[in-house]
């Protein structure tokens, strides 16, 4: 059952989903110019967006939350049950080391490939031990069928996917697993509504949206184009938190890619918007409170 409220240890809400194929879908030489330039716009706007982190990498480090420890186990279950202790995993898109970190507490032979060098950075700096490589999931340094599993966090919609799963899948053994995870802010809780509404949050997936259109929509984009290459996707929903305060949480939104690529005045003004209202409500006004979060989890598997 899906889980109700944040929290460790909830049990995930699991879906198969049946993956299009290339056959099912528009193909590229049968669109017309306006749905082409508008591919090509959404490419560059989420190039645009995607590489906009390195600046903020210390702060994303700081005020970012890591992953639902439950989700990683299950994101890892096909290949590392009962225990994920020695599972060859390549964590991609890693950022500052979230995901990393996790993995690395669970016992996982993790390397992490990051195409940022502030991003890269922050995370040898903050684990030195652990195998740290530059490379994206287009171009993964890795050789073939060296992994059990390839997972993303909060970073698997920023990859161009039609370059991105066959290199995945060249990384990666037969029968090996591919996750994408995501933390969204669990706004059946009235006032992360209103938040998401007031700081531009609704243009990302909050638990609610993601319920509604977008797991399917991502299932779709994300695995759609080789689903002769993976399994049947399944969808998982983990209980997570952050305790954060008023100006924690502030400093958190400042790292969303909307902000990050907003101009100065309009972002300082939406930030002081959004200050106003967490230090009028009374659930986060006063000290520390936790942000009620889902990690959501895609997983599938190499054919």
């Amino acid at each position: 059952m899906r889980s109700t409220s944040p929290g460790p240890t909830t049990t995930p809400g699991i879906t198969p989903v049946k993956l299009a194929r290339v056959s099912e879908q528009t193909a590229p030489e049968h669109r017309d110019r306006s749905e082409t330039s508008g591919d090509e716009a959404s490419a560059a706007d989420r190039l645009r967006h995607g590489s906009s982190f390195g600046a903020a990498a210390a702060a994303y480090a700081e005020h970012r939350p890591g992953y639902a420890e439950a989700a990683v186990r299950w994101a890892l279950e096909p290949v590392g049950d009962p225990q994920p202790a020695g599972v060859r995993v390549a964590d991609v898109g890693a950022g500052t080391g979230k995901l990393t970190a996790t993995l690395v507490s669970l016992g996982a032979e993790v390397t992490a490939v990051e195409p940022d060098p502030q991003m890269l950075a922050e995370l040898r700096r903050a684990m030195p031990a652990v195998r740290s490589v530059p490379g994206s999931a287009e171009e993964i340094p890795l050789p073939d069928a060296s992994l059990d599993a390839v997972l993303a966090g909060q970073a698997m919609h920023w990859f161009d996917m039609d370059r991105a799963l066959p290199e995945i899948a060249r990384v990666l053994r037969p029968g090996g697993v591919l996750a994408g995870l995501w933390n969204v802010d669990d706004d059946r809780v009235g006032w992360v509504a209103r938040l998401a509404e007031i700081s531009k949050r609704k243009s990302s997936v909050t638990l609610t949206t993601w319920r509604g259109s977008a797991a399917k929509s991502r299932q779709e984009q994300l695995f759609g184009e080789a689903s002769d290459l993976f399994s049947v996707a399944e969808v998982g929903e983990f209980g997570h938190g952050q305790a954060r305060t008023a100006d924690s949480l502030l400093a958190t939104i400042g790292t969303h890619s909307h902000l990050l690529v907003m101009e100065e005045a309009e972002r300082a003004r939406l930030l002081a918007r959004t200050g106003e209202f967490l230090r009028s409500q009374p659930e986060t006004a006063h000290g520390e409170f936790t942000l009620p979060m889902v990690t959501v989890v895609l997983r599938t598997q190499r054919r």
